[in-house]
């Protein structure tokens, strides 16, 4: 039986520029497809990835052009798609305007409060 792994992405949009992914999202992906049992945790500027309608096509710096925008949403939608549970914390949507009709369908809220609870459910919590 594979161990359970919380991953926590709290750093947003890292390596969405060059990448056009963010790199634990695509971790999680390729750990859940090999078998682990993984769990995603958006917190502090990270819920943003779980907004609805993102486009970040229009992206321009300077005279370069984001020709392969990131596709949080769908990375998202893919992920729940596979199996893996993804949570925001409500009190950080919150902060930033977010309320749950605004999520990605599937993406569960847990309060900041319940944290302690939650990661007691975990073998292993890599924060990021």
């Amino acid at each position: 039986m594979s161990k359970k792994v919380l991953n926590i992405v709290e750093t947003a949009y890292r390596a969405t520029l060059e990448e056009q992914d963010d790199t634990v999202l695509w971790l999680t992906q390729v750990l859940q497809w090999a078998g682990a049992d993984m769990s995603l945790l958006l917190r502090g500027n990270a819920v943003n990835y779980a907004a609805r309608g993102q486009d970040a096509s229009g992206l321009a710096l300077g005279e370069w052009r984001q020709t392969q925008p990131p596709r949080l949403e769908q990375d998202l939608e893919r992920l729940l798609g596979k199996g893996v549970r993804v949570l925001a914390v409500a009190d950080d949507l919150g902060e930033r305007g977010l309320e749950p009709r605004d999520l990605v369908s599937g993406v569960e809220t847990v309060a900041r409060s319940g944290l302690p609870s939650l990661l007691e459910r975990y073998d292993q919590v890599w924060h990021w």
